[in-house]
């Protein structure tokens, strides 16, 4: 066993040893630009085409609907803002959810200060949202439905489908963050009825760095960066061609083996850690969770504390999403759940992976067991 157990895959992956030998001619022999038209720049290029297929035919979509942006972040971006630039002001509403990721949630913020209404809808207990609530909530000036596929912290995976159908019998944009969805759930975009979809590279395994955006073809998007007219005049800047080679690398050797595997891992994880007294487990259960994640609440101890003690047996976790782990807030998603502050604060996140083993499995949950034991001993919750 490793000296180390990475448990926090949610955040960041492993780059799988195939994607690094993919990328590492890209750096120092094939390093051309792949913008310039000699054959050193053409070498590039098709390495970039290639990937753009490769992502396209991974999700039913044409290769020109696939812009490469340099993080998930990017692309949430690039969807929410530039279709804003495009409708406003004839149309301004935008319908997203109370449990989405910081990126999404502080873009509509922004959006809102230039002159963008947003409604952010409530789940349920396990993290859903009621499509009926979308529904209801499109008007005359809806022009896009923004909903997180499998969500980050909790894991809860919406009905993407279901969702696409309204959108689209209302005439309305569809756009989904699928960022730890991809490659661990099957999706098909023109069955899905999704019309934009956010993908990045490093939480499969890839590299960090680059994402990627599918748009579907026909819909018209104001460009947030200008310059050489990259990516399709959508995109501009010199693209990052060893990630992107990474990318497409990941994409191919993704396997649903890997993913059977994980489901096995965590169904087994969250029935041991249930066995502790005063738990919870936050988000969906079965196949509407994401393969690889479990979120715990643990009745009467600070999450960041047991943090800190499996950090020093070298145990990685974390009580949230990575992008806002360092604040002492309450996840924004489990107050959404319905939990305390106090509750959403005792949580933590585990998150495996393909190289996760049951023997790393079993020293967690030996260690975790004993951490709990003797934390719950000096709380002064009782």
């Amino acid at each position: 066993m490793n000296n180390e157990i990475y448990l926090d895959n949610a955040a960041t992956t492993k780059t799988d040893e195939k994607v690094l030998k993919a990328m590492l001619p890209y750096f120092n022999e094939k390093y051309g630009n792949a913008s310039s038209l000699h054959l050193k720049g053409q070498e590039a290029r098709r390495a970039v085409e290639e990937t753009r297929e490769t992502i396209a035919r991974s999700i039913g979509a044409r290769y020109k609907e696939i812009i490469f942006t340099g993080s998930g972040t990017e692309a949430n971006n690039f969807a929410l803002k530039g279709l804003f630039f495009n409708n406003y002001p004839e149309k301004n509403h935008i319908i997203t959810t109370k449990i989405e990721h910081d990126c999404v949630l502080n873009s509509c913020k922004w959006l809102e200060s230039q002159g963008a209404k947003v409604t952010y809808l409530d789940v349920d207990e396990k993290g859903f949202v009621n499509p009926d609530d979308i529904k209801k909530a499109i008007t005359n000036e809806t022009f896009l439905v923004s909903i997180i596929h499998g969500n980050n912290e909790i894991g809860t995976i919406q009905n993407l489908r279901e969702i696409g159908k309204i959108c689209r019998e209302k005439n309305v944009l569809f756009h989904t963050d699928a960022c730890q969805s991809f490659t661990k759930i099957p999706i098909n975009v023109k069955k899905d009825y999704i019309d934009l979809m956010t993908l990045n590279a490093h939480k499969i395994h890839g590299p960090k760095g680059v994402g990627a955006l599918y748009i579907r073809e026909g819909i018209k998007i104001t460009s947030l960066l200008h310059g050489g007219g990259q990516e399709f005049k959508l995109r501009s800047s010199t693209e990052n061609v060893p990630g992107i080679v990474g990318f497409g690398k990941a994409v191919k050797i993704s396997s649903w083996r890997d993913v059977r595997k994980m489901k096995r891992l965590r169904d087994f994880l969250i029935k041991e850690l249930l066995k502790i007294p005063k738990t919870k487990l936050n988000g969906a259960e079965g196949e509407k969770r994401l393969c690889n994640n479990i979120n715990i609440s643990f009745k009467n101890i600070e999450g960041e504390a047991l943090g800190d003690y499996l950090n020093s047996y070298k145990i990685y976790t974390s009580t949230g999403s990575a992008c806002s782990s360092k604040s002492l807030n309450p996840s924004h998603v489990l107050i959404a759940l319905g939990l305390s502050a106090l509750e959403a604060n005792s949580s933590i996140r585990i998150s495996i992976s393909k190289y996760t083993t049951k023997q790393e499995i079993d020293y967690f949950l030996e260690k975790i067991k004993n951490i709990v034991e003797r934390l719950r001993k000096i709380s002064p919750l009782k």
